[in-house]
């Protein structure tokens, strides 16, 4: 069975290559063919793909057992200027209306499809308890998130299944957000930024990837899912927590206006505002977490690192 993957060669999207290869045919659509084949090419046949057209990938898209949607630029790699929020945007947009086109063509409907979102789009909620049935929030991030959505629901209407997953920060080795956090604590400049009330609801990799492999196996499931481990810390817990892990110390803070002066809207949407999601109707449909304290997903991201 083919599992068609948009957003390969990202952090996520190698980590899931590698999971599906031995059960299913992998195809990894990639901009850069290159560049993919030397990070997926073990793992999957590697398609170039321009990100906004149909174009050749038809073929692969017809009949395939699973479309999943992983596409999007990076929202945390620096300062918003007008262009960097395009970017961000069309980067979504784009590959979602491209995905939902090629099925429109297929003679034979995938039989699920899988789009990326993210828990941006609940926007700043404070202490709010959120989750799949939570209303969408305000922002840059949610207005995104929502736009990709309602491009996503259409899908269901073409005959194939539609899950949307919206994804806390994933935690693990080889890219996301824990190799920069960690960074200064290795130093010995580690603490938290703002107020460290925060929420911060996090996932491992390993947990992200057997998660999208349940609902893309599970055919009864549906709709939109939380992707985030059952217990969200704060910011400032868990800065202390991963202080003691990697045996340094979390004594900094790093104030929220001198975040904002550098960053600007992305510090005050990424860095400094959170969300207290739980994934209701993961646990509900008999998903089982492996890591549920995020002390416990530290400490085996960080012996897996030692054995690599």
């Amino acid at each position: 069975m083919r599992v068609v993957i948009t957003g390969a060669t990202g952090f996520i999207g190698r980590a899931l290559c590698r999971a599906l290869h031995k059960d299913y045919e992998v195809i990894a659509l990639s901009r850069d063919s290159n560049r993919a084949a030397k990070s997926v090419g073990n793992w999957a046949k590697v398609v170039e793909w321009d990100g906004r057209t149909t174009g050749s990938w038809i073929q692969q898209a017809d009949g395939a057992f699973a479309i999943i949607n992983l596409a999007g630029e990076n929202v945390a790699s620096g300062r918003w200027n007008k262009a960097k929020k395009a970017g961000i945007l069309h980067s979504r947009m784009d590959t979602s209306r491209a995905v939902l086109d090629a099925i429109k063509q297929t003679n034979k409907k995938p039989k699920v499809v899988i789009q990326a979102s993210a828990i941006g789009y609940y926007g700043s909620r404070g202490i709010e308890r959120l989750d799949e049935n939570s209303t969408a929030g305000k922002g840059f991030l949610a207005d995104v998130c929502r736009n990709s959505e309602t491009i996503a629901n259409q899908i269901e209407s073409l005959g194939a299944r539609c899950v949307i997953i919206r994804t806390g920060v994933v935690l693990g080795n080889g890219g996301g957000a824990l190799p920069r956090i960690i960074q200064p604590f290795r130093f010995f400049l580690g603490g938290h930024i703002g107020s460290g009330r925060q929420w911060f609801s996090w996932i491992s990799l390993e947990d992200e990837v057997a998660a999208i492999k349940f609902l893309m196996e599970n055919e009864n499931l549906q709709g939109v899912f939380n992707l985030t481990a059952p217990k969200p810390i704060t910011m400032k817990r868990f800065c202390r927590k991963l202080g003691w892990v990697i045996r340094r110390p979390s004594w900094l803070f790093f104030p929220g206006f001198i975040m904002r002066l550098a960053l600007g809207e992305m510090a005050g949407e990424v860095l400094l505002s959170g969300q207290r999601v739980k994934p209701k109707r993961l646990l509900e449909a008999g998903f089982e977490f492996k890591h549920i304290e995020v002390k416990k997903a530290l400490k085996d991201i960080k012996s897996q690192k030692k054995k690599s």
